[in-house]
């Protein structure tokens, strides 16, 4: 069964656009062309779309997907490096909840210099973030 790219994007839920760069980053293996010059996709693509897909979906750089796929496209290989690229990604996942608590306390904090309707000049969060007060 071969595809046309529209036919993948709908059947994947990736965009016309995303499938091409996926192919220039060589992530996804260039298709089979029609005699009329259309890109055809068989069931391997689809696959493989969807496995970059859902690593995308857990927020993985295309470095990162790219080494989880060499590894799939090697089964009988040893994983030990897949545990560590994901407990790497973990961890960039914890400093950036870290960061992002950081950040709601700053926002949380400048939310409260202004309580209520006042002109601007008077407006404590204006004030705060010309000041810099937000951040002490």
């Amino acid at each position: 069964m071969l595809i046309k790219i529209g036919e993948l994007a709908k059947r994947t839920g990736a965009t016309v656009e995303t499938i091409r760069y996926y192919e220039k980053e060589g992530l996804l293996p260039e298709p089979s062309r029609s005699d009329g010059n259309y890109r055809l996709y068989n069931e391997a693509h689809i696959e493989r779309l969807q496995f970059i897909l859902h690593c995308r979906t857990l927020d993985m750089a295309l470095e990162e997907v790219r080494v989880l796929l060499q590894y799939w496209n090697e089964p009988d290989k040893d994983c030990g490096d897949v545990d560590a690229l994901l407990d790497e990604h973990i961890y960039a996942v914890e400093v950036r909840i870290k960061k992002l608590m950081q950040l709601k306390q700053h926002l949380t904090f400048l939310r409260q210099k202004c309580v209520s309707s006042a002109p601007a000049v008077s407006c404590g969060i204006l004030n705060a973030l010309a000041d810099n007060s937000c951040h002490k």
